[in-house]
C-alpha cells in the first residue's frame, strides 16, 4: 500500500532529481515484473478513450466509430469516454491485448512512471500502486529514499539516490 506520509511529502516538496529517480525505478521494476504476468491494470481500470482512440480501435475492428461506442463503451460521469464493463472485453484469457497494436493512448502510457513532470502525477502514481505491482516496487524504493532520507534530506543537502543514466 502506498504511503500516504511519502505522497505528501513529495507534493509539498518535489525533489528536483524526482523525474530521474522515478524514471531509474521505472527501468528496474520492468526489468523484475512481467505485465502478463498481472494485467490487474485491465482487469480493475479502464482507459480514457480519445476521439482518436475510439477511431483507430473501430477502424481496426472493421467498424463504424458509432457502433464501436454503442458496443463497448459509454460516457461516464465526467464526459468521458470508458470502457462499458470491466475486465477489458479486448484481454484475452492469457492476459494479451487483442488490440494491442492500436490500444489507446491511456493503456500505451500506462503506469505513467517514465513521464516526465512526475510532481505533477503523484496522486495517479498513488493511486495507480494499488494497482499495478511495478508502481507498487517503485514507491516502496521511493520511500526507502525519502522517508528515510535522514536530517540532511531536511537541511537541504543532497542525500544519495540513484541516477538515471543518459
Amino acid at each position: 500500500m502506498a504511503s500516504p506520509k511519502l505522497f505528501k511529502q513529495l507534493k509539498a516538496k518535489p525533489p528536483r532529481d524526482l523525474d530521474a529517480v522515478v524514471h531509474d525505478l521505472h527501468d528496474q521494476a520492468f526489468k523484475k515484473i512481467d505485465c502478463l504476468d498481472c494485467a490487474n491494470c485491465c482487469k480493475t481500470t479502464g482507459p480514457l478513450w480519445t476521439d482518436r482512440d475510439r477511431e483507430r480501435v473501430a477502424k481496426h475492428l472493421g467498424m463504424k466509430t458509432a457502433a464501436f461506442e454503442t458496443q463497448y463503451l459509454r460516457v461516464d460521469e465526467d464526459q468521458d469516454w470508458v470502457l462499458q464493463t470491466l475486465p477489458c472485453p479486448f484481454l484475452g484469457a492469457d492476459n494479451y491485448c487483442s488490440i494491442y497494436d492500436v490500444r489507446p493512448k491511456a493503456c500505451r502510457e500506462y503506469p505513467h512512471t517514465d513521464r516526465v513532470k512526475q510532481h505533477q502525477i503523484l496522486g495517479l502514481m498513488e493511486k495507480n500502486a494499488a494497482i499495478c505491482p511495478a508502481v507498487e516496487h517503485i514507491v516502496q524504493k521511493m520511500e526507502a529514499l525519502y522517508l528515510t532520507a535522514g536530517p540532511s534530506a531536511e537541511s537541504g543537502k543532497q542525500s544519495k539516490r540513484p541516477r538515471r543514466s543518459r
